[in-house]
Protein backbone atom coordinates (compact mmCIF):
# COMPACT_ATOMS: atom_id res chain seq x y z
CA UNK A 1 0.00 0.00 0.00
CA UNK A 2 0.82 3.62 -0.58
CA UNK A 3 2.29 5.75 2.20
CA UNK A 4 -0.15 8.22 2.36
CA UNK A 5 3.15 10.39 3.37
CA UNK A 6 4.93 10.01 0.08
CA UNK A 7 4.36 12.30 -2.59
CA UNK A 8 5.35 16.15 -3.35
CA UNK A 9 3.21 18.44 -1.48
CA UNK A 10 3.98 21.87 -3.49
CA UNK A 11 3.93 21.95 -6.62
CA UNK A 12 4.50 24.56 -9.95
CA UNK A 13 3.51 24.75 -13.51
CA UNK A 14 5.11 23.90 -16.62
CA UNK A 15 3.38 26.53 -19.02
CA UNK A 16 4.73 24.81 -22.19
CA UNK A 17 5.37 27.97 -23.99
CA UNK A 18 7.13 29.90 -20.98
CA UNK A 19 10.30 31.84 -22.29
CA UNK A 20 13.74 29.96 -23.31
CA UNK A 21 16.35 31.95 -21.31
CA UNK A 22 19.23 29.63 -22.35
CA UNK A 23 19.97 26.62 -25.07
CA UNK A 24 20.03 24.58 -21.33
CA UNK A 25 16.83 25.62 -20.55
CA UNK A 26 14.22 23.94 -18.94
CA UNK A 27 10.50 24.16 -19.43
CA UNK A 28 10.15 23.88 -15.29
CA UNK A 29 12.52 26.84 -14.68
CA UNK A 30 12.38 30.01 -16.96
CA UNK A 31 10.16 32.07 -14.08
CA UNK A 32 11.76 32.78 -10.86
CA UNK A 33 9.35 31.42 -7.94
CA UNK A 34 9.46 33.32 -4.87
CA UNK A 35 7.76 30.77 -2.67
CA UNK A 36 10.64 28.12 -3.71
CA UNK A 37 12.30 26.85 -0.47
CA UNK A 38 16.03 27.32 -1.47
CA UNK A 39 16.45 24.60 1.44
CA UNK A 40 14.24 22.21 -0.54
CA UNK A 41 16.30 19.37 -1.37
CA UNK A 42 16.95 19.24 -5.36
CA UNK A 43 16.66 15.80 -6.72
CA UNK A 44 19.62 13.57 -8.48
CA UNK A 45 18.19 13.98 -12.23
CA UNK A 46 19.83 10.16 -12.57
CA UNK A 47 17.48 9.14 -10.46
CA UNK A 48 13.99 10.50 -11.56
CA UNK A 49 12.31 8.09 -13.42
CA UNK A 50 9.79 8.55 -16.23
CA UNK A 51 6.83 6.17 -16.80
CA UNK A 52 3.40 5.26 -17.43
CA UNK A 53 0.87 6.36 -14.57
CA UNK A 54 -1.34 4.20 -13.00
CA UNK A 55 -4.55 4.96 -10.86
CA UNK A 56 -2.87 5.21 -7.69
CA UNK A 57 -1.26 8.06 -8.51
CA UNK A 58 -4.44 10.31 -9.79
CA UNK A 59 -4.32 11.79 -6.86
CA UNK A 60 -0.90 13.26 -7.33
CA UNK A 61 -1.56 14.42 -10.69
CA UNK A 62 -5.00 15.86 -9.40
CA UNK A 63 -3.47 17.50 -6.79
CA UNK A 64 -0.55 19.09 -9.25
CA UNK A 65 -2.80 20.30 -11.77
CA UNK A 66 -5.57 21.66 -8.90
CA UNK A 67 -2.57 23.50 -7.00
CA UNK A 68 -2.28 25.78 -10.68
CA UNK A 69 -5.84 26.41 -11.53
CA UNK A 70 -5.65 29.88 -10.72
CA UNK A 71 -2.52 31.15 -13.27
CA UNK A 72 -5.12 30.39 -16.16
CA UNK A 73 -2.76 27.66 -17.93
CA UNK A 74 -4.63 24.74 -17.47
CA UNK A 75 -8.35 23.46 -17.89
CA UNK A 76 -9.64 22.12 -14.91
CA UNK A 77 -9.85 18.32 -14.25
CA UNK A 78 -11.77 15.98 -11.99
CA UNK A 79 -10.30 13.32 -10.20
CA UNK A 80 -12.37 10.52 -11.58
CA UNK A 81 -11.73 11.70 -15.16
CA UNK A 82 -7.74 11.15 -14.31
CA UNK A 83 -7.99 8.22 -12.29
CA UNK A 84 -10.04 6.51 -15.36
CA UNK A 85 -7.53 8.02 -18.31
CA UNK A 86 -4.55 7.38 -15.93
CA UNK A 87 -3.19 5.30 -18.62
CA UNK A 88 -2.56 8.32 -20.79
CA UNK A 89 -0.54 10.11 -18.28
CA UNK A 90 2.99 10.15 -18.12
CA UNK A 91 4.58 10.74 -14.49
CA UNK A 92 8.22 12.23 -13.64
CA UNK A 93 9.00 9.92 -10.72
CA UNK A 94 11.82 9.53 -7.78
CA UNK A 95 12.17 7.51 -4.83
CA UNK A 96 11.60 3.24 -3.66
CA UNK A 97 8.96 1.69 -5.53
CA UNK A 98 5.81 2.06 -3.61
CA UNK A 99 6.96 5.21 -1.97
CA UNK A 100 7.68 7.13 -5.22
CA UNK A 101 7.39 11.15 -5.37
CA UNK A 102 5.59 12.34 -8.16
CA UNK A 103 7.55 15.40 -9.66
CA UNK A 104 5.29 15.92 -12.86
CA UNK A 105 3.34 14.81 -15.12
CA UNK A 106 1.69 15.51 -18.82
CA UNK A 107 -0.83 13.48 -20.56
CA UNK A 108 -1.14 12.61 -24.53
CA UNK A 109 -4.33 13.11 -25.36
CA UNK A 110 -6.21 12.20 -28.18
CA UNK A 111 -8.21 15.03 -30.60
CA UNK A 112 -8.84 11.87 -33.19
CA UNK A 113 -7.00 9.23 -35.40
CA UNK A 114 -4.34 11.59 -36.00
CA UNK A 115 -3.83 14.64 -33.67
CA UNK A 116 -2.76 14.15 -30.10
CA UNK A 117 -2.56 16.86 -27.73
CA UNK A 118 -0.01 17.88 -25.07
CA UNK A 119 -2.45 18.45 -21.92
CA UNK A 120 -1.76 18.60 -17.89
CA UNK A 121 2.24 18.72 -18.12
CA UNK A 122 3.10 19.86 -14.73
CA UNK A 123 6.29 20.27 -13.04
CA UNK A 124 7.33 19.93 -9.46
CA UNK A 125 9.22 22.94 -8.05
CA UNK A 126 11.80 20.52 -6.84
CA UNK A 127 12.62 19.37 -10.29
CA UNK A 128 12.69 22.75 -12.02
CA UNK A 129 16.22 23.24 -14.26
CA UNK A 130 17.23 19.38 -14.75
CA UNK A 131 16.00 18.72 -17.63
CA UNK A 132 12.60 17.07 -16.91
CA UNK A 133 10.27 18.80 -18.84
CA UNK A 134 12.47 18.30 -21.93
CA UNK A 135 12.46 14.40 -21.44
CA UNK A 136 8.62 14.69 -20.27
CA UNK A 137 7.83 16.13 -24.44
CA UNK A 138 10.41 14.39 -26.05
CA UNK A 139 8.85 10.84 -23.92
CA UNK A 140 5.60 12.13 -25.62
CA UNK A 141 6.91 13.06 -29.33
CA UNK A 142 7.88 9.17 -29.20
CA UNK A 143 4.93 7.68 -27.88
CA UNK A 144 2.53 9.23 -30.43
CA UNK A 145 4.58 8.29 -32.82
CA UNK A 146 4.34 4.88 -32.00
CA UNK A 147 0.36 4.74 -31.12
CA UNK A 148 0.13 6.49 -35.21
CA UNK A 149 -0.69 9.65 -34.31
CA UNK A 150 0.26 12.17 -37.44
CA UNK A 151 0.52 15.62 -35.85
CA UNK A 152 0.97 16.35 -32.02
CA UNK A 153 -0.34 19.63 -30.45
CA UNK A 154 -0.54 21.79 -27.83
CA UNK A 155 -1.72 25.18 -26.87
CA UNK A 156 0.08 27.89 -25.09
CA UNK A 157 0.32 31.62 -24.16
CA UNK A 158 4.00 31.69 -24.79
CA UNK A 159 4.94 29.59 -27.96
CA UNK A 160 8.58 29.86 -28.15
CA UNK A 161 9.00 26.85 -25.70
CA UNK A 162 7.92 24.59 -28.42
CA UNK A 163 8.61 26.28 -31.29
CA UNK A 164 12.35 25.44 -29.96
CA UNK A 165 11.54 21.71 -30.21
CA UNK A 166 10.38 21.67 -33.03
CA UNK A 167 6.65 22.53 -33.49
CA UNK A 168 5.24 25.23 -35.85
CA UNK A 169 2.44 28.00 -34.63
CA UNK A 170 -0.72 27.51 -36.57
CA UNK A 171 -4.18 28.93 -36.58
CA UNK A 172 -6.35 27.47 -34.50
CA UNK A 173 -8.96 26.20 -37.17
CA UNK A 174 -5.79 23.84 -38.40
CA UNK A 175 -6.82 22.03 -35.19
CA UNK A 176 -10.62 21.98 -35.12
CA UNK A 177 -10.34 18.48 -33.50
CA UNK A 178 -9.41 20.74 -30.65
CA UNK A 179 -12.04 23.03 -31.38
CA UNK A 180 -14.71 20.15 -31.46
CA UNK A 181 -13.58 18.45 -28.36
CA UNK A 182 -12.27 21.25 -25.58
CA UNK A 183 -12.59 25.07 -27.16
CA UNK A 184 -16.38 25.19 -28.00
CA UNK A 185 -17.09 25.18 -24.42
CA UNK A 186 -14.79 27.64 -23.46
CA UNK A 187 -15.76 30.71 -21.70
CA UNK A 188 -12.60 31.87 -23.65
CA UNK A 189 -13.48 30.85 -27.16
CA UNK A 190 -13.06 33.47 -29.69
CA UNK A 191 -11.29 35.78 -27.41
CA UNK A 192 -8.23 32.92 -26.78
CA UNK A 193 -5.08 34.21 -25.93
CA UNK A 194 -3.34 31.06 -26.66
CA UNK A 195 -1.33 30.02 -29.26
CA UNK A 196 -2.07 26.82 -31.30
CA UNK A 197 1.94 24.88 -32.50
CA UNK A 198 1.75 21.43 -33.70
CA UNK A 199 4.40 19.52 -35.09
CA UNK A 200 4.55 16.40 -37.71
CA UNK A 201 5.70 13.03 -36.61
CA UNK A 202 7.01 10.00 -38.24
CA UNK A 203 5.17 7.12 -38.17
CA UNK A 204 7.62 4.55 -35.98
CA UNK A 205 8.60 1.92 -37.83
CA UNK A 206 6.61 -0.65 -36.02
CA UNK A 207 4.07 1.06 -34.84
CA UNK A 208 0.78 0.37 -33.86
CA UNK A 209 -2.51 2.27 -33.16
CA UNK A 210 -3.24 1.67 -29.49
CA UNK A 211 -6.76 3.45 -29.87
CA UNK A 212 -9.06 1.83 -28.06
CA UNK A 213 -6.73 2.21 -25.14
CA UNK A 214 -6.17 6.16 -25.69
CA UNK A 215 -9.72 6.37 -25.88
CA UNK A 216 -10.82 4.65 -23.49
Amino acid sequence: MRDPGCGIRRFAVLHPGSPIPDPGFDPGSPIPDPEVDPRSPIPDPESIAIRTADAREAAAIHGLIVEHLAEGHLLPRELGEIVVHAHRFIVAVQGQEGCEDVLACAELAPLSRSVAEVRSMVVSRQARGLGVGLRMVDELLQRASIAGFDRLCAFTHSPGYFVHLGFSIVPHVWLAEKIVTDCHACRHFRHCGQYAVVRSLERARHACVPLAALHG
